[in-house]
């Protein structure tokens, strides 16, 4: 079994040392700084403070790597799009595309049924770029859970988590999801195949639409914005207006909002991934998180009035700092 992980930062990056720990036959797609340092050095992953290591195949050029049983995108939603072409040389005929990106997924809608089956969602996928390049039936659907970061190129940091739920569009239990499942149990990971992926999409992505830009617009850690009364108040209206497009469309919510956003609070004084990234000056995945349920309320006609607010504040920051993507 060929596994490509492209895009091989903080979460690519873990993931590809633990395949290569474990002895699967793994590359990585990088560049920069961060790849000479694999080239030159190996991968170094810090965990529960002891620090190992991996050689492993990494390149910026897909060509080199050939043909792949399975192309784990790990970059963030509004890079990849413009990407598709350069991963040609990975894909072959029976090439299957995980996609471990966060927000609502470019395939959403396919094999979903009913009235909304195909429909396209030009938030994150502009022009159809994946889903006329890649195809929609080459794709498995992961929700990644492990927080990661690298802090010097060559070294990932592992900071808890390591579940990678994997599930097929029509929620099947797939010869492929199970093959590999069972890879990333080898590499010490758990990676259940979950009949109904959409419902684990729409938690995970109700802290993301409501913390990630209200911590961006007032640099606030979890821990206070999920329990200051007025940033609480804004996260709760923004996810019930979530909840309520994703009940529209078959979704089944395990946990309350409230319970949500208690669990965002436990984390502790933890900046987001949005913040973090307008702190360093790197692009916003504004559209994946929030544009996203912002155009379904608009498909299933609900309406999203928190949402587009706090969506037009955070556009209007991210511009301003130049980094809308």
């Amino acid at each position: 079994m060929k596994i490509c992980v492209f895009g091989a930062g903080a979460i690519g990056g873990y993931l590809g040392v633990k395949l290569a720990q474990a002895g699967a036959n793994v590359s990585l797609v990088a560049r920069g700084p961060h790849l000479a340092a694999m080239q030159a050095n190996g991968l170094r992953l810090v965990e529960e403070g002891e620090e190992t290591s991996a050689r492993v195949n990494a390149s910026d050029n897909p060509a080199e790597l050939g043909v792949q049983d399975y192309v784990i995108v790990t970059l963030k939603a509004h890079s990849v799009p413009p990407v598709v072409a350069k991963m040609a040389p990975l894909i072959g005929p029976q090439t299957t595309i995980v996609s471990g990106v966060n927000g609502v997924p470019w395939w959403y809608f396919h094999k979903i049924g009913g009235v909304h089956e195909g429909t396209r969602l030009e938030t994150v996928d502009p022009g159809n770029a994946q889903w006329d390049g890649f195809g929609p039936d080459r794709v498995l659907g992961c929700v990644v859970y492990p927080a990661a970061e690298v802090i010097e190129p060559g070294v990932i940091k592992h900071i808890e988590g390591n579940r990678f739920s994997l599930g097929e569009p029509d929620g099947s239990k797939s010869e492929r999801a199970l093959a590999l499942s069972k890879a990333l149990g080898a590499a010490g990971l758990k990676a259940p195949v979950r009949p109904r992926l959409r419902d684990e999409i729409w938690v995970k992505l109700w802290g993301n639409l409501s913390f990630n830009p209200i911590s961006a617009l007032t640099h606030a850690t979890l821990d206070v914005l999920c329990t200051d009364p007025d940033t609480r108040g804004v996260a709760r209206c923004m996810m019930l207006e979530a909840q309520q497009i994703a009940e529209t469309l078959g979704v089944k919510f395990p946990i309350d909002v409230d319970r949500r956003i208690d669990g965002g609070a436990a984390v502790g004084a933890h900046r987001t991934s949005m913040l973090q990234d307008l702190d360093a000056g790197r692009p916003m995945e504004i559209d994946a998180l929030i544009g996203s349920v912002q155009e379904l309320g608009r498909i299933t006609d609900t309406p999203t009035p928190v949402i587009d607010t706090v969506l037009g504040l955070v556009q209007l920051r991210a511009r301003v700092a130049g980094l809308y993507a």
